[in-house]
């Protein structure tokens, strides 16, 4: 049977398709996330939700991109990289050097947070036993809680993802609670490449979500919350606004968060099946073993030490910590004096000269490590303390808020 014979008009309509599939653009092939009925490119998609205009997570995997430039070697999200697998958000605490004191209550506490965790999900336990994904620990200011922590993780080999206050707080609704489910799931998929144990870290909790007296709560302080106690719940299912699966299940990552008062959180989130609680105020022996690792190298002993303690009493770890930075100050006001060629508050200082050098970081000094003699230390502690002192009698706050009817009960202050 002899073929039909083609119009002129069909042989053009067949070399337009032709010429079209030789050369047609990538962007008419599937989009795996392009709307429904439409031809517009995910990525086009991307850039008109002004959500997710700085998001780097999305866009170069293939889910998210023509299905062309990507293969099924080695799996999906080896062919371009979709920023997932990064590691600038982990810690891995290189910065932390020299000889440190750890309590061995800190660090009991925490090692077994993280021991029980991962026991857990991996089905080293009963999975009758309530295992808390998070752990709080609390207690007063400026006593070592993060830094502790931090030199926990050093010893136990952990590269946590941390976490502050300031990152719960966003113009957009729901972007903090989003940001905390994302680092858990990254926290989880990293741990399985970089081979280390992960752990989500979040400082200064009630900072960021405490009810606390005449401040007004938001949309994201309650997100934040219910986002905890959902991973509290839910720690091995996790969406960051993806489609629910049955097999999308990532690896328990267990939580540590610092504060000074928990009872201004949400009571759900502190009940005893969610989190684990432990008060941290360093005891004596604490205290002294903290306080002369930080001062051996400048040749105080113990007695020193004890001496030092029993001259502040009741002060916390960063007023020892500040007593030994300001003995560098004779050093720096003599550099100053040398510069301006003159007193700071003399008339014809050269104050032109010093904040030349200071923004052009031109001939900035190298300075000696001070000797320090228990005199010295005795005598700037007592000008700190002399200042916490009057921070506290003056209470200028009371002044400046004396129509809001609660005198007395700032919480501005150094009891905080």
């Amino acid at each position: 049977m002899s073929e039909p014979v083609k119009t002129q008009d069909e042989e053009d309509v067949n070399k337009n398709r032709k010429t079209k599939k030789r050369f047609a653009s990538s962007w008419d092939a599937k989009q795996a996330g392009a709307e429904e009925g439409t031809k517009a490119d995910y990525l086009s998609n991307l850039g008109q939700a002004q959500e997710y205009n700085i998001n780097v997570t999305h866009g170069q995997n293939s889910k998210m991109i023509d299905h062309l430039f990507t293969g099924n070697v080695l799996g999906h999200e080896s062919d371009i990289a979709d920023g997932r697998l990064r590691g600038y958000e982990f810690r891995s605490l290189n910065n932390i050097v020299g000889d440190y004191y750890v309590s061995p209550r800190f660090l009991e506490a925490v090692a077994m947070h993280i021991v029980k965790n991962w026991l857990v999900d991996n089905g080293w336990l009963d999975n009758t036993i309530r295992v808390p994904l998070i752990l709080g620990i609390w207690g007063g200011k400026g006593q070592g809680k993060s830094f502790q922590t931090e030199l926990t993780f050093k010893k136990l080999g952990i590269e946590p993802i941390i976490m502050s206050a300031g990152e719960l707080e966003s113009e957009w609704a729901g972007a903090p609670g989003r940001l905390i489910r994302d680092r858990y799931r990254r926290a989880a998929e990293v741990a399985k490449v970089r081979g280390k144990l992960p752990c989500l870290m979040i400082n200064d909790l009630d900072a960021g979500v405490g009810i606390q007296e005449g401040v007004q709560r938001t949309v994201n302080n309650q997100m934040v919350s219910g986002t905890l106690m959902n991973l509290c719940d839910n720690p091995n299912r996790v969406s960051v606004f993806q489609v629910w699966r049955d097999s999308d299940l990532v690896q328990r990552v267990p939580i540590i968060v610092t504060g000074n008062d928990f009872s201004t959180l949400f009571a759900p989130l502190v009940r005893d099946g969610r989190m684990a609680k432990f008060y941290w105020e360093p005891d004596r022996v604490d205290l002294l073993n903290i306080c002369h690792q930080m001062y051996k190298d400048d040749g105080l002993s113990m007695g020193d030490m004890e001496l030092i303690l029993d001259s502040f009493k009741g002060q916390s770890l960063d007023f020892f910590g500040a007593m030994r930075s300001a003995t560098y100050d004779n050093q720096i006001r003599d550099w100053i004096k040398e510069i301006v060629e003159d007193d700071i508050n003399a008339e014809g200082a050269n104050l032109q000269e010093l904040s030349r050098r200071l923004i052009n970081r031109e001939g900035l000094p190298t300075f000696e490590p001070v000797k320090l003699h228990v005199e010295d230390l005795l005598k700037e502690g007592r000008r700190l303390a002399a200042e916490q002192d009057a921070v506290m009698r003056l209470r200028l706050s009371d002044e400046y808020m004396k129509n809001t009817g609660k005198k007395g009960q700032s919480l501005v202050g150094l009891q905080g």
